[in-house]
Order: structure tokens, then C-alpha cells, then sequence
């Protein structure tokens, strides 16, 4: 079959169906495709609390975010197809995808990546040891106990401090199975301070910072985890190793943004975009995690609502940006998002510094702006607001972060 459409969305989690619900509602033809039977992406697993403080102002389970956000484009006109993986998207502007009834294609003015993330297999850290069951990335350990009401463990060590590993350290003490403690490699935790107090701290579950599994072992089931001290260049430390008699280890070391199957745009590694969030293909927006990881969906549906907009009033022939102002990492800058900006829209600038501070200073120049946070940290985005400036001349902005005396 051969459709025609406006819009399509590829991805239809928290920023997928945000993008669709806002390029329907700037006067576009949309389609989102979704390859699972239902939309939600990893709302679906979520079932703590936390979500749509920002979005909706509401404390919301993952679950009860996604029908919030399903309700609202059940009102809406958008074609939603599910069950369907999009095998090739060409520069002529032509999707092929694939679903139980057959192969099928697209023709459209714009498109939406809202795509999201991948968990790093633990696989690729080159730990040695035996090859053994029992090791699960913390999204995988995720699903099994909230959707298919597994046991994945009866007791468990989780490797790394990223909000999933936090969040499921307390969702496995909770159902019986003891937690022996959180590793991070880093000196500091990866995920929000708000998880390390609820899910940690007040579950007196250890956590192990400048630390990291070193070794593995097990007769078919994973038995005993290797952990050992690291120094500030992340060297082993001798005479630190601790072992851990667990029978499951849970991976929570990063998540890499999923960019296929698009080939042919600027990445490094998620989509780089402007604050319209167009890519380097001036016809394919992207938004949420397939761009940088953030910390909170309601983030992502923001960016999505965002793309979705763009990509309307693209397809309409009603944004065709004049002047792009490149945005560049200074001093203390680990990840900035966008690296660009259409001066005449405003932006949202999200930034991680590249160490701890107890006082920091962002600024953006020349703009002249200044920001400061107390207690800034690398696991912790930061928001900077830009209203829409009018300078020709200005090519590049620079954005830095010092410690305030």
C-alpha cells in the first residue's frame, strides 16, 4: 500500500506522540508509526511515580502519563499505525516500512524522529570472567517484573547509578530480593539526587562510587561479581576488590540514541538539531532521547510538542529558517543540546557540566547571559531560556560554566 501524508512521526513514546499531537494541531496530515502493538515506549514499564511534574503538572505514573498523552491524540485526526518498522527512509523523502499485511511506503514533506534511546549491553565493557546468565541491562530487569511478573533474581548487585539502575535497585528490594549495593565508576552518582534519597537512601541500600566490576563468574548462573576501587583516572586500585555473592548483576551504564534508519544526517552520537530541532536535512526534525538523553520525559514531550510544530509548519512551506547561530561548548560543557539556533524563535538551551560544582555560573555569550546553579552535577540538566534575538552579525554563541568563590 502507498500513503501520502504531510507528517510522519517515527516513534510513538512520550515525544513521538507529543510530536504527532502537535503537527496535527498546526494544520498537518500525520502519520506515527509505532512498532510496537501499543504506543508508550518504556512509559509503559514505568510504573513509579515522577512523571508529568513539568508537562502536566501532575505526579503521574509512566502508565498514566502515556494515556494522558493517548486520550489527547484520540482527539486529534492523526493515523497511527502499529505493529509497523520502518526498514529505509530516503532523501527523496520516501519511507518504506513493514507490517504484518505486507511492505508499504510513504510519501511525505517532513518527518519526525522520535526514535528514543538503547540500553549499552553490558557486553561492551570487555569485563572477563565466564560467560553466565543472571546479567540484565536494568530496562530488561524492568520489564520482566512490571509487564511479564518475573523474578529475575533472588539477589542482585547493580552496576551503575543512572536514574533506571536507582529506580530498580528499589523496585527489586521491594519484591524480596536483596540488593547488595549500586557500583558507579564515577565519584559522583549519574542519576538525579531526588532517586539516590528515595530509591537508595531510605532503603539503606550502599551505594559504591569510584568503584567497578572487574570480574564475573559462574557455573551457567552468575555467582560471584568482582568489584574494585578506582582512582581519579579510573585506574583499578590494588588491594581494594570486594566480592559480592549474587545470583543476578544489573547493568544501568548508559543509554546510546537510536538514529536509524536515517543515514544521511548530522549525528554525534543522537541527531544534532537547531532549537526548532531541524536537522542538517532541512525536512527531518528529531526530538527526545534519539537527540541527547534527558532526564525526564516530560522533557521529551516538550521537544516533541516542539518538533511536531516545526515540522507542521515546514510541510505547510510556513518555517524556512533565514539565519542559524551556531552554539558551542566552553569551559566545563559536557553536553549542550541544541548546537544551533534559529534567532528569530526562542530556545531552550539544556547543558550538562562536565564536573561537580558547588556554585556554578553558566553563561551564554555574548549574549550576556549569566545563570547561576548551586550544587551543579554532570547527572543533572540545566535549563537556560533564550527570547529571540535580532543580530546579522552574530555568528556563534558560546556557552561555559566556572565556579562561583
Amino acid at each position: 500500500m502507498k500513503y501520502e501524508t504531510d507528517v510522519v512521526v517515527l516513534g510513538g513514546g512520550g515525544g513521538g506522540m507529543a510530536a504527532a499531537k502537535a503537527a496535527d494541531k498546526n494544520g498537518a496530515n500525520v502519520i506515527l508509526i509505532e512498532r510496537e502493538e501499543e504506543n508508550g515506549g518504556v512509559l509503559n514499564q514505568c510504573i513509579h511515580n515522577g512523571f508529568g511534574i513539568h508537562y502536566y503538572r501532575k505526579d503521574l505514573t509512566g502508565p498514566e502519563f502515556k494515556e494522558t498523552l493517548q486520550e489527547e491524540l484520540e482527539n486529534t485526526n492523526v493515523k497511527i499505525l502499529n505493529s509497523a518498522f520502518v526498514l529505509d527512509v530516503s532523501k527523496d523523502k520516501q519511507l518504506t516500512f513493514v507490517n504484518h499485511k505486507g511492505i508499504h511506503e510513504i510519501k511525505t514533506k517532513a518527518l519526525v524522529m522520535a526514535t528514543g534511546a538503547r540500553e549499552r549491553h553490558f557486553n561492551s565493557l570487555a569485563v572477563p570472567g565466564d560467560r553466565v546468565s543472571g546479567i540484565f541491562t536494568a530496562g530488561v530487569a524492568q520489564k520482566y517484573i512490571n509487564l511479564q511478573n518475573l523474578k529475575p533474581a533472588n539477589s542482585a548487585l547493580i552496576l551503575g547509578s543512572g536514574d533506571i539502575g536507582l529506580i530498580m535497585a528499589r523496585r527489586l528490594h521491594l519484591e524480596g530480593i536483596e540488593v547488595k549495593g549500586v557500583v558507579e565508576i564515577l565519584p559522583y552518582p549519574g542519576g538525579l539526587e531526588r532517586n539516590v534519597q528515595q530509591c537508595l537512601r531510605d532503603y539503606n541500600i550502599p551505594l559504591y562510587l569510584s568503584h567497578t566490576v572487574t570480574r564475573v563468574e559462574g557455573n551457567k548462573r552468575l555467582s560471584k561479581v568482582y568489584v574494585s576501587q578506582v582512582d581519579e583516572n579510573r585506574q583499578i586500585i590494588p588491594n581494594t576488590e570486594k566480592i559480592f555473592n549474587v545470583d543476578s548483576l544489573i547493568t544501568s551504564v548508559g543509554l546510546i540514541p537510536l538514529t536509524d534508519p536515517v543515514k544521511f544526517v548530522e549525528t554525534g552520537p543522537g541527531f544534532i538539531t537547531s532549537n526548532t530541532n531541524q536537522t542538517s536535512e532541512d525536512w527531518i526534525f528529531a526530538a527526545g532521547n534519539c537527540t541527547v538523553v534527558f532526564d525526564l520525559v516530560d522533557y521529551v514531550s516538550r521537544e516533541g510538542e516542539k518538533a511536531g510544530k516545526y515540522a507542521a509548519l515546514y510541510a505547510q512551506n510556513q518555517y524556512f529558517p533565514e539565519q542559524k547561530v551556531k552554539v558551542k561548548k566552553g569551559e566545563n560543557i559536557n553536553i549542550l543540546h541544541p548546537m544551533s539556533i534559529d534567532p528569530n524563535e526562542r530556545t531552550k538551551l539544556y547543558l550538562r557540566v562536565s564536573k561537580t560544582f558547588k556554585r556554578a555560573e553558566v553563561t551564554v555569550e555574548p549574549l550576556g547571559i549569566k545563570l547561576v546553579e548551586e550544587e551543579a552535577r554532570p547527572s543533572e540538566m540545566i535549563e537556560i531560556s533564550i527570547k529571540p534575538f535580532n543580530d546579522k552579525n552574530l555568528k556563534e554563541i558560546e556557552v561555559s560554566a566556572h565556579e562561583l568563590g
